[in-house]
């Protein structure tokens, strides 16, 4: 796999984590609470860079994740390494709506 694919790949399983995530509390998380939440999420869901369906504590965690936690770490150069259609459709797959007009950091879900 190039460079260029995995690039694209992890990019793919960063949004199955922060994308259209509904806080699951009222308060805002920590910035140690945010690290935690990528780290387990990256961790759980690394499959998918390979192709693979999410598994089903990935689809957890992507369904739980606060949005809040890494929408600002995607900037530009990030953002252009993600196919925005297959991030959406494992979004899906793990049954999160992806609300049209979406922008989180750099990357926009028309």
């Amino acid at each position: 796999m190039g460079c260029g694919q995995f690039g694209s790949a992890l990019a793919i399983c960063i949004v199955l984590m922060i994308i259209v995530s509904i806080p699951v509390s009222a308060q805002s998380p920590s910035l140690s609470d945010c690290a935690i939440e990528r780290k387990n999420g990256i961790k759980a869901c690394k499959g998918v860079i390979f192709g693979q369906f999410p598994s089903a504590y990935c689809c957890k965690l992507v369904r739980t994740f606060h949005f809040e936690c890494a929408c600002p770490v995607f900037d530009a150069k990030l953002a252009a390494l993600l196919d925005v259609k297959k991030a959406s459709k494992v979004l899906r797959d793990c049954h999160r709506a992806v609300p049209r007009g979406l922008k989180c950091g750099s990357l926009y879900f028309p």
